[in-house]
């Protein structure tokens, strides 16, 4: 009876996942926690459109994750389009060193995001595929936190890097493409996929309406609240250019991403544990309160301890809904559209992303930070609202069966 009641471990799969995360993280965040900066200074970028050129990118992997997901369902195999997803991110590293105008900057930027619609709707739907129910928000959790530690590691080394070549931000870029290297490889030889069920029916080529309507009501709640929580959670470029706003020196501006990665890794896997003994959208709830205060410190933070809290309590709430939020899609999505449905969810995430982000640089541009992170709570106080409406209004979600 112990032995029973005891929950199974994670498996070695979803640890591996977890590293192919890392260091793929490790290798974007030498980048991504310098290059707002590198727009704006290096190049003569405006606020505004570091913010376009964000939510585009993001967008961009959001549209490719639709197609990349049902193509993991129809394929029956998720593994190999998460390789070629990580090989086309690692092909983009060398691009940014070499960048003289923004427009090159930007070109890298779309491909990078192009490998990460590829890879994502499927990584997450393998995850799903190798945990077993009872310990799916810990898996979704830990390899969550595992992706967030390389997304700390990534700015502390490219602090290291900026105080041994002497601020020279091409120099960094360079060296992101060995843990980018490493990533691709250890997805290819450390990942075993599941093999498929021979009893499963297959599907025909085209996406049809009817699988986007057998979803569910449950699936599409998510949703919802999904792209409204995504308004309030614009790119973390913001947080960078909030830095350099208050006085950090250029040469420290990826502490920025460190301290907030630090707590995010920290909070996601006994968030996700926690999910899977309470209701998910109570965490989920929580997550939401702590972006409200977090926009509210950043939008009033007068010195570099008012911005180190704000950034604190930024990466509290990403522990507290990313990986919970990915477990909710998977609880509420049919088994066999799982990889769609990832697909559709960060369809539109990503597209409320690039609207999120557009409009955080226009404000930006035109009234200051203030503004910005001013509109940020405001919508998270309505995704907080939505969420509340939808506790009181249905059960929470159960892992959904095929329709027989």
């Amino acid at each position: 009876m112990t032995g029973a009641a005891t929950r199974p471990e994670i498996p070695r799969g979803v640890w591996a996942l977890g590293f192919v995360s890392l260091f793929m993280d490790v290798s974007s965040e030498m980048i991504h926690s310098l290059l707002p900066l590198f727009l704006v200074t290096g190049l003569g970028a405006s606020v505004a459109l570091v913010g376009v050129m964000e939510g585009a990118a993001e967008a961009t992997a959001a549209i490719v994750k639709i197609f990349s997901g049902w193509l993991s369902d129809r394929l029956g195999h998720r593994k190999w389009l998460a390789v070629a997803g990580y090989g086309l991110g690692a092909l983009t590293k060398p691009v940014f060193p070499l960048a003289v105008t923004p427009l090159e900057v930007f070109a890298a930027r779309f491909a990078d995001r192009v490998g990460k619609g590829i890879r994502g709707a499927p990584q997450d739907a393998l995850v799903a595929d190798i945990a077993p129910e009872a310990v799916r928000g810990a898996a979704f959790g830990l390899r969550q936190s595992l992706d967030t530690i390389g997304a700390f590691a990534g700015p502390l080394i490219a602090i290291g890097l900026m105080l041994a070549l002497a601020g020279d931000m091409r120099a960094v870029f360079t060296w992101a493409v060995v843990p980018a290297a490493i990533a691709v490889a250890l997805l290819v030889f450390g990942v075993e996929e599941p093999r498929p069920d021979p009893a499963a029916p297959k599907r025909p080529a085209p996406i049809r309406f009817g699988e986007i309507r057998d979803m569910g009501a449950p699936f599409w709640s998510v949703t919802a609240v999904g792209v409204v929580f995504t308004l309030a959670r614009f790119s973390e470029a913001f947080l960078v250019l909030r830095a350099r706003d208050v006085g950090l020196p250029l040469t420290l501006a990826p502490l920025v991403m460190v301290v907030m990665n630090i707590v995010y890794a920290l909070v996601a896997t006994p968030a996700g544990r926690l999910s899977d003994r309470l209701d998910r959208r109570l965490v989920l709830a929580a997550g939401l309160g702590v972006l409200i205060l977090a926009d509210v410190v950043l939008a009033l933070a007068p010195s570099l301890w008012g911005l180190a809290l704000g950034v604190a309590l930024w990466g509290l709430h990403m522990g507290l809904t990313q990986g919970v939020l990915a477990a909710m899609v998977a609880d509420a999505a049919p088994v066999r559209l799982r990889g769609t449905a990832f697909g559709m969810f960060n369809l539109a995430s990503g597209l409320s992303l690039l609207v999120a982000s557009a409009l955080a640089g226009a404000l930006w541009s035109a009234f200051g930070p203030a503004a910005t992170f001013a509109a940020g709570g405001g919508f998270a106080i309505v995704a907080l609202a939505g969420l509340a409406a939808l506790l009181r209004r249905t059960p929470p979600a159960t892992p959904s069966a095929d329709p027989v």
